[in-house]
């Protein structure tokens, strides 16, 4: 527990400016009045937890606004203060900082069922961090304060916070390179969650520790003697790995903690880079190192900026050690991360914007955590959640493009998933890849070092189903699914405008229209507007949903076939053929035709609805055809407009229907319940198995009034298990 004397010292040993102390001593006051009278559940006065965040954040060397905003961030949740007053008070900075904290903060860990509401709360978290790192850098340390001090609370509740804190802050504590800070909560959160597990991994580490004190003591003495005689100016200190790292070594990678080389480890700082290289040649000179334990970060550093040498070594006596070499810079970004690298300066003119836009440039893992926060808002919180913690969180597969930029992706990450991390475009117009400059398949799993290069190419096919199983990564999926969709999108309506196009060619040329003059028509605007249509294609789209109907569209125009419907008649009629015209017959020829008999063609089936054409049938008189009838469409000398009725009362027309599906027990038993349920019976039904591909056809003839209860009734057979095709036959 710090006083706010320590807290003033803290913050006056980098902060000398006189208007921003005022401020921050003005933040104190207005909080500690705000607060007074409430208690934590320890007991103790509530203030102290906002003294304590900001001391922490002192700790790390943050601006005044940052320390104001740490100080104030509790007093609109928990006092009457409101986001105005702190903006007037202490100006819109501070204000949007501690707004953001009080929407975070709002989204207390309930009591309800974590498949419903977590990860749609972690992913508000999230959110709300994106949009300013000084809010990340805040809620860290309220987060950790918390932590310090969850023993007050009850067990069910120190378990949520830890489970949440390890699930949410610990990762971007990591990602943001302040290991001081994720350490201390992994920790923290490992004593609550496994209380057994801890205090064994604690004792083990104590009883190593205490072995080999003076074998340790020896080890340094001899480095620092070679390093003194070479004049290389060095700082060294031993380090104990962190319990939770040593948790996740044994409990979720299977090691014995006897094999766990790196608990103990030397940390040796220097001032230059050079020296860093020249001191890990005296280390391999004077002890074995262990192949595959060497890492150099300074040369590739981490995502998060991290940069060190790592090394691990056998001692004389027998022994093993892991040995850090840094210099004093790379040792403070190692523990504060983006906090040391972006330290308050005296006299430095702050821009929230413009550090926002450095750190995005600096740490492209946070460019793309802030972009898949804004992008993805609308997608399922789960998916969210699992794609920031693996392309995002779990990334440490380092990969380099031609041009030496470091691209992180996830273990087992593929050429694809590389490319779509670089530009969608990129990945879209994928054609191939090069690892390391030789050609490979693009289900090739990168690895730490490969320099990966992509072939693209402007007429590329694009993404494909296949994709999606060499794709790894959650964002790569995402976008090649969207592209999927957009292309199905485009195909399904190129088939519909196809369509939508046949059948008004069709309907029009029974009226003596050609296609250009047909297609001149169609776009003129008022035939556009009265269909609230962008565009002639979105026009055919319409008329293939029969909404409107090419005929419809044809009475519109006022477009009427220039021969006289009773000239066709004398001319090419039988004079022998008797009228059964009618209020039976649904039909109605223009030109006071009434002495002709008209039926309905038996090859097409036409029902109240259809677009229909009449061909004057030598002994038959009129048969009526739909206008996309295969029969008639190369016809036009015998062919006279139609129409149906108006009113046609409850006559019922014979359809033929043939529909596919995959063959199952029971199948022709649900379609004929399905056509039931419609009033639709089955007037004739026959089925047979295709034995090639197992699937049974069955055609069916059913009645129907007219084309919209077919409609509703091919859709409802659609939803049948098993059916995937329904198709009204033309014969």
């Amino acid at each position: 527990m710090h006083t706010p004397e320590q807290f003033k010292d803290l913050y006056y040993t980098y902060i000398h400016n006189a208007e921003d102390r005022k401020m921050i001593e003005e933040a104190y006051e207005f909080a500690k009045k705000k607060h007074e009278g409430q208690f934590r559940k320890s007991g103790e006065p509530f203030f102290q937890h906002p003294l304590e965040v900001a001391y922490i954040i002192g700790e790390l060397n943050g601006g005044p606004v940052t320390i104001a905003s740490a100080l104030l961030h509790d007093v609109v949740e928990d006092t009457d203060a409101t986001v105005e007053e702190l903006a007037e008070k202490f100006g819109d900075e501070v204000a949007k900082i501690v707004d953001s904290l009080t929407k975070i903060q709002r989204l207390k860990l309930s009591h309800r069922s974590e498949d419903e509401f977590v990860y749609e709360d972690h992913r508000k978290i999230f959110l709300g961090m994106a949009k300013d790192v000084r809010v990340i850098l805040v809620k860290l340390a309220d987060r950790l304060h918390n932590m310090r001090t969850v023993d007050s609370l009850s067990p069910e509740r120190q378990r949520a916070l830890a489970k949440e804190t390890l699930e949410v802050f610990a990762p971007i504590a990591h990602r943001l390179g302040i290991y001081r800070i994720q350490s201390e909560l992994q920790d923290l959160s490992l004593r609550v969650l496994e209380p057994k597990i801890y205090q064994k991994i604690v004792k083990l580490v104590n009883e190593r520790t205490k072995n080999r004190k003076s074998n340790l003591e020896d080890f340094k003495k001899r480095i620092a003697d070679i390093l003194f005689k070479d004049k290389i100016p060095f700082r060294m200190e031993s380090r104990v790995k962190s319990i939770y790292s040593i948790y996740r070594k044994m409990y979720e990678k299977g090691h014995n903690f006897a094999d766990i080389y790196d608990v103990l480890a030397i940390r040796i700082t220097t001032n230059t880079e050079q020296n860093c290289y020249a001191i890990l040649g005296h280390v391999h000179q004077l002890y074995t190192p262990i192949p595959g334990r060497f890492k150099d970060y300074i040369a590739v550093p981490k995502p998060n900026m991290y940069q060190s040498l790592h090394t691990s070594i056998v001692a004389g006596d027998g022994l093993t050690y892991e040995v850090q070499i840094r210099t004093e810079e790379m040792d403070q970004i190692a523990e504060d991360g983006i906090a040391a690298h972006w330290r308050y300066k005296e006299g430095s003119h702050y821009n929230a914007r413009e550090e926002q836009k450095e750190i995005e440039e600096r740490l492209h893992w946070f460019r793309d955590f802030v972009s898949m926060s804004d992008t993805n808002q609308s997608a399922p919180a789960k998916e969210y959640m699992d794609t920031l913690t693996q392309d995002v969180f779990e990334a440490n597969v380092y990969v380099f493009t031609p041009l030496g930029k470091v691209i992180d992706l996830p273990a087992g990450s593929t050429p694809l998933d590389f490319a779509y991390k670089i530009h969608t475009k990129v990945g879209d117009s994928c054609v191939g890849a090069l690892i390391n400059g030789v050609g490979v398949p693009l289900n090739t799993a990168l690895k730490t070092g490969d320099i990966c290069e992509i072939r693209t190419a402007k007429n590329a096919p694009g993404p494909n189903e296949s994709w999606l199983n060499i794709a790894k990564t959650n964002s790569a999926k995402g976008h090649i699914r969207r592209a999927l969709q957009k292309k199905d999108a485009e195909i399904m309506k190129a088939e519909k405008v196809k369509a939508g196009k046949q059948a008004c060619t069709d309907s029009f040329k029974t009226q003596g229209v050609e296609e250009a003059e047909m297609e001149r028509m169609l776009s003129e605007k008022r035939v556009l507007d009265e269909y609230h249509a962008e565009s002639l294609e979105d026009l055919y789209v319409m008329m293939s949903n029969k909404n409107p109907t090419p005929g419809a569209v044809i009475q519109f125009l006022g477009v009427r076939k220039k021969a006289d419907p009773a000239e066709l008649v004398k001319k090419y009629a039988s004079s022998g053929s008797k009228s059964q015209a009618g209020d039976s017959n649904p039909i109605e020829v223009p030109g006071g035709v009434t002495n002709l008999a008209i039926s309905l063609a038996n090859c097409c089936n036409p029902i109240p609805g259809d677009d229909v054409i009449g061909y004057i049938s030598k002994g038959k008189g009129i048969v009526v055809h739909r206008v996309n009838c295969p029969n008639i469409t190369r016809l036009s000398k015998r062919l006279i407009p139609v129409y149906w009725k108006q009113d046609l009362g409850v006559s019922t027309y014979p359809v033929d229907l043939e529909i596919t599906a995959s063959d199952r027990n029971n199948l022709l038993a649900d379609i004929i319940s399905c056509l039931g349920a419609k009033n639709c019976p089955c007037q004739d039904l026959r089925a047979h198995l295709v034995t090639e591909t197992m699937n049974t056809v069955v055609n069916v003839t059913i009645r129907v009034t007219d084309s919209h209860l077919l409609e509703d009734v091919i859709a409802s057979v659609s939803g049948v298990r098993g059916v995937f095709k329904v198709t009204r036959v033309i014969h």
